[in-house]
């Protein structure tokens, strides 16, 4: 079975070293450039669109500001958590609580939609088209929004699994109904959509009880979120077919006419989406490269002359060019 993953790395630390440093700015301004990817998008044979945080934050899944201080006030105020991100690494004091904190950051994360149309507004462009997604996003908004799910590959897996601290338990497990246990047992209740909110007296627990601590089903072992931070993360079965499925995307359209849409893609991870697309780019005579990034929009000088590069809000990009 071929790993789409792996040859997305190999891809990325080729286009490392090849690249000089040279890079190339947008100088066409936003109405031309909206104009030019609407074209692309339209003629293209094939678009890969790569995905990163900043395609979520456009949808308005900030892990900062006002959600924050909404659902994790109690916890900014006890241990002085600044944010969602941080707080998954914060050394609480235990299992209680850090299982308190995991329970509300998969909800708000992982099963609520997102506050912006963004991701649906995506599927509308690209929904007649040949497409595949790679993301490093763990949300799960391309699903919920109603992509194709054959046609999707999580490269650091989902907020909505589990896996087990026992290595040699190689399988993930679903965990909604347990975050649904874990919310009520901290006082959130539904409102009349079905959607936990924090109650009216604002009082909330900042523990679950011991027993709801999750266990794997297997072996009754703990579990860990399914989430690339070390080399224990568990590629499953479903992992593994959309590697494949990646990758044979790829090898069946690497020669044609084929969009390379980066979407929000930051520096953290820049060797699983935004260096293998340059290094396609490069090697395809045929294909483009196109970047929506705010504050990050930039392509080699090497395929500037086959590069789209629009400086902005992703969301705000897209209704304009559903505008035009």
């Amino acid at each position: 079975m071929p790993n789409g993953y792996q040859e997305s790395i190999q891809k990325g630390l080729s286009a490392a070293r090849h690249f000089r440093r040279n890079v190339s700015f947008p100088t066409d301004s936003i109405e031309q450039s909206i104009s030019q990817l609407k074209k692309e998008i339209k003629t293209a044979d094939a678009i890969v669109i790569g995905a990163g945080a900043g395609l979520s934050t456009s949808a308005g899944m900030t892990y900062s500001g006002e959600r924050f201080e909404k659902y994790f006030f109690d916890f900014a105020r006890a241990f002085g958590i600044k944010d969602m991100y941080s707080g998954g690494f914060y050394p609480f004091p235990d299992k209680e609580t850090s299982w308190a904190w995991w329970a509300r950051n998969i909800y708000f994360n992982r099963y609520v939609d997102t506050p912006k149309p963004v991701y649906q507004e995506l599927l509308a462009l690209i929904k007649d088209q040949d497409y595949f997604v790679i993301t490093t996003n763990v949300d799960h908004q391309f699903q919920k929004a109603g992509f194709d799910r054959k046609r999707l590959f999580y490269t650091q897996c989902d907020y909505g699994l589990f896996q087990s601290i026992n290595p040699s338990i190689q399988k993930t497990y679903d965990n909604e109904e347990w975050v649904n246990q874990a919310m009520e047992a901290q006082g959130f209740i539904r409102d009349e959509n079905g959607l936990f909110q924090v109650p009216e007296n604002g009082e909330l627990k900042m523990k679950i009880p011991t027993s709801l601590i999750p266990k794997c089903p297997d072996d009754a072992s703990d579990v860990t979120m399914n989430l690339r931070i070390d080399d224990s993360f568990v590629e499953d079965e479903g992992w593994h077919r959309a590697s494949a499925a990646y990758a044979d995307f790829l090898h069946r359209h690497e020669h044609i006419h084929v969009l390379y849409l980066e979407l929000g893609v930051g520096a953290n991870t820049p060797v699983i989406v935004k260096y293998p697309f340059w290094q396609m780019t490069l090697t395809n005579e045929n294909a483009v490269y196109a970047c929506i990034n705010y504050g990050e929009a930039f392509s080699p000088s090497e395929i500037a002359d086959r590069s789209i590069c629009i400086n902005g809000d992703i969301g705000d990009v897209l209704a304009k060019m559903k505008q035009q």
